[in-house]
């Protein structure tokens, strides 16, 4: 999942804004529906995902270099630091 770097107060006031706009009894249905819809899009998504490798097997496609590519990238990922670490770490 991806971080969204909000801080409180703004999704306070983010919340604040959509009590606002569509009142208290829109809310849950609004909820409700970006909820299905980020369930269809990660469905789908793993849908073309498996698709996906079922016809890289079926074609016969050496897929070891992906592999290798996904370790080094991991292992440069270990050796990274992130760079606001110290930052977040003080919070």
């Amino acid at each position: 999942m991806i971080p969204l770097f909000i801080s409180t107060p703004e999704l306070l006031f983010v919340l604040f804004v959509a009590v606002m706009l569509f009142g208290t009894n829109k809310i849950p249905e609004i909820a409700r529906t970006l909820g299905k819809g980020m369930r269809q899009l990660r469905d789908a998504t793993s849908e073309i995902k498996e698709e996906i490798n079922k016809s890289v097997e079926k074609s016969g496609i050496d897929t070891s270099l992906i592999d290798d590519v996904k370790q080094e990238i991991e292992k440069a990922k270990e050796g990274l630091e992130d760079p606001l670490g110290s930052i977040k770490r003080n919070r």
